[in-house]
């Protein structure tokens, strides 16, 4: 029989409501999987350390800890390898506050010196580079496929199991309505995405909270926006049971 699954969504930099909800977790044991959904990082003021809390999870405590790639982690990747000024600059990537989080909190305009620190993704630690590095596009188990962004479409209109995506990246960008909408198969838990964006007629789960947890015929949006106003939500699966941070 299979264990538990706890999945929490898109963190970004929120220590406060991840704490909060691992709280609210029942005592785990060797059979149960913590599923995270990726995006640890930017808008909230503590990313640095929620980055060492999920990576400091697995020695802790007797369950699984899968922890996902998300976007805001690819871009950091693509940022410390090529350089890419067009994700670091706008405010609301939020990257200035996960430099903040890593080197203390800068006073007004940054210097010349530390926007060439941002721009490059100094500020992260070679050790913290290297576990972005391993982490996987997507986990599967008995109850559900689990992928930052969603699933991408095949040329006939069908959707690719993971597995069968050759650009693995575009699980982690792709936002399409279409997937949110049609998706039928087995059940697919996703971030990215805030659940307030999400065809709100489509959810099951309390219909008339847009900004709540999103629950479509086989797929299940848990992007309550973290880190950027919201709050952060883990699902258990397969009992279904919602643990909010609010």
């Amino acid at each position: 029989m299979a264990g538990r699954t706890f999945v929490t969504g898109d963190i970004h930099g929120d220590l406060d409501a991840l704490l909060t909800v691992l709280g609210q977790l029942p005592p785990l044991d060797s059979g149960d999987t913590l599923v995270f959904l990726g995006d640890y990082l930017d808008r909230g003021p503590r990313s640095a350390q929620v980055i060492e809390h999920i990576r400091s999870l697995a020695r802790r405590i007797p369950a699984k800890v899968v922890a996902l790639r998300g976007n805001h982690e690819d871009a950091w990747l693509r940022v410390v390898d090529h350089g890419w000024p067009e994700f670091v600059l706008p405010s609301g990537h939020g990257c200035r506050e996960a430099m903040e989080s890593y080197l203390g909190k800068q006073r007004g305009d940054l210097d010349a010196t530390m926007l060439e620190v941002m721009l490059r993704g100094r500020f992260l630690p070679r050790d913290v580079v290297a576990w972005l590095r391993t982490l996987p596009h997507f986990y599967e188990d008995e109850h559900a496929i689990y992928v930052h962004a969603g699933l991408v479409a095949a040329q006939d209109g069908s959707f690719l199991h993971p597995s069968e995506t050759a650009q693995k990246v575009a699980l982690l960008w792709v936002r399409d309505q279409r997937f949110f909408r049609d998706y039928r198969g087995k059940r697919v838990v996703f971030g990215h995405t805030v659940t307030e964006m999400l065809p709100e007629e489509l959810s099951s789960f309390t219909p008339e909270d847009p900004s709540d947890m999103w629950a479509g015929p086989c797929t299940i949006g848990l992007d309550t926006g973290a880190g950027k106003g919201g709050f952060l939500t883990t699902l258990e699966l397969p009992s279904l049971t919602v643990y909010e941070s609010r």
